[in-house]
């Protein structure tokens, strides 16, 4: 009978191991419109799929009594299954444990999930709910932080990192996140801030609710962390699982071929009619995005952050692609800032991961100004420039309508090795648009004509009919066609389906130094 002893005490601790800090704790979890560490996992993942590692392990803390309050498993559940019928580790915090605080036991737990899924070659999902350090284990619990941070470094482009913030998030804590490659938050429950509002008050005298300094809408909109809002728990982890189902597993590995049914060769004769005649007029661009990939499935990112650029997933021929277009219908989509820095990180994650990179090109220049200038436009709009000069996956772009000055060569143009650049017949490719240029070229000329205004205006006609077209650059070989709108979508994924086993290289080094 030993064997059967043994087995009878494995499934108590086991279920012991299930309720962690107990039903009053989990309905005060409830209560707060919040699901359970182990409710959250199995929404992520496959039903009866998931396999749970390290339930049994304890702090080790003997300090403030803690020695009489150890819960098995701690305040985080670790472990892998399968999303999409593809391997995938988790750690979960539980906040009914501890506040779902760090220990120096939950974060050798987190460590060993990460260090499994870099040796497996599978993604790894942070679901985010913790109060912070535990701060009765001192220094203990700032290593702890230092060791996830250090992995979810090195790891950073060998396999996707994605945190879910789904309670509070606080000080150092928020630095894992921040490296990882997407964060996801549920609206009024998940928060990330490095000091809360009374350390604020205490130091600045700045009074503000936690919604309105670390709350999801604020990230989303304002500082840019985040990239994904949910309204709920269960919405924001279909959303993680619908993003996976465009990635690969790893750098090694290509992303998932889908059978979209949707036939490549699909014309779209609406696409003759969204450019406007007027140069001035806006448009939407995430309309033409929706006519050529497959199903008018696009998952965009930062959807809330730096409007004036698009980016986000789809598939075109059931293959993965990133997207990257202007939106003419915001700032005219002029890159800025926070444009060059959502758009560069973005190409660079696609290029981690081998996802093709498709963009979409109406910009009429850099954002003038002085505001723009001291946040350091300079700087930040060569990030955007270095992201697309360094990537090796295969780039197709096209020209819908402004391409003007140096953004004109920012996205993916030839010189930054772009390997396919159409334009449509809207086309306009010049240093500056022709207002600007003939104010500068002819200045001298207007200045003493009878009748400047009438004679501005017929150099810009003659300007536009001259230079404000495509066929200069083509005839240079700088585009590599001029295409009929209709034929968007085919010619794109043609020139993908080509350069599916392109390769590219850069010179040997440690890193480059992007100018962060």
């Amino acid at each position: 009978m030993g064997i059967e002893r043994k087995i009878t005490e494995l499934s108590k601790l086991r279920e012991q191991a299930m309720v962690g800090g107990g039903a009053q704790r989990i309905d005060a979890q409830h209560k707060r419109g919040k699901l359970t560490a182990r409710e959250r996992i199995q929404l992520l993942f496959d039903p009866g799929t998931f396999e749970e590692l390290d339930p049994f392990a304890l702090h080790r803390c003997t300090d403030f009594g803690l020695e009489e309050q150890r819960v098995l498993g701690d305040a985080v559940v670790t472990g892998y299954g399968k999303i999409n019928g593809r391997t995938a580790f988790v750690f979960s915090q539980d906040f009914t444990v501890f506040g779902g605080s760090l220990s120096k036991t939950a974060s050798e737990k987190i460590c060993k999930a990460m260090d499994l899924a870099a040796k497996s070659g599978a993604p790894i999902i942070g679901l985010l709910d913790s109060g912070g350090a535990r701060i009765q284990e001192g220094v203990d619990s700032l290593i702890a932080y230092g060791d996830i941070f250090m992995r979810n470094t090195i790891y950073s482009g060998v396999i996707p990192q994605i945190s879910v913030v789904m309670g509070p998030c606080a000080g150092g804590a928020v630095y894992s996140p921040a490296i990882t490659d997407f964060i996801f938050m549920v609206k009024n429950t998940g928060q990330m801030y490095i000091t809360g509002p009374a350390v604020i008050k205490a130091v600045t005298g700045e009074e503000v609710s936690l919604e309105e300094l670390g709350g999801a809408m604020t990230h989303a909109t304002k500082s840019g962390n985040c990239h994904f809002v949910a309204d709920d728990d269960q919405k924001c982890l279909e959303a993680v699982r619908q993003m996976l189902s465009f990635l690969p597993q790893n750098n090694m590995d290509e992303p998932p071929f889908i059978d979209t049914g949707d036939d490549p060769n699909r014309m779209d004769e609406e696409l003759l009619h969204f450019v406007p005649d007027d140069p001035n007029k806006t448009y939407d661009m995430t309309k033409v995005i929706f006519k050529i990939v497959d199903n008018g499935d696009f998952m965009e990112v930062h959807k809330n952050f730096a409007r004036n650029l698009i980016v986000g997933f789809a598939r075109m021929g059931g293959n993965s692609v990133g997207i990257v277009a202007q939106q003419p219908s915001f700032y005219a989509g002029v890159i800025d800032v926070d444009a060059s820095d959502k758009g560069a990180r973005f190409v660079r994650f696609c290029d981690c991961f081998n996802i093709p990179l498709v963009t979409l090109v109406d910009v009429p220049g850099y954002m003038p100004g002085t505001d723009q200038e001291y946040k350091g436009i300079i700087r930040h709009g060569a990030k955007l420039l270095y992201a697309y000069a360094e990537a090796t996956v295969p780039k197709v772009s096209v020209i819908t309508r402004k391409a003007y000055g140096g953004a004109f060569v920012v996205m993916s143009s030839k010189s930054l090795r772009g390997d396919i650049n159409y334009a449509w017949p809207t086309a306009e490719i010049a240093v500056m648009g022709p207002d600007g240029a003939v104010n500068i070229i002819f200045k001298d000329a207007i200045d003493k004509s009878e009748k400047p205004e009438e004679m501005r205006q017929k150099l810009i006609a003659e300007y536009k009919d001259k230079f404000a077209n495509p066929y200069i650059a083509a005839s240079k070989g700088y585009l590599d066609d001029v295409i009929d709108p209709r034929s968007t979508r085919p010619k794109v994924i043609k020139a993908l389906e080509m350069l599916r086993n392109k390769t590219d290289t850069n010179p040997p080094k440690k890193h480059g130094n992007i100018p962060l």
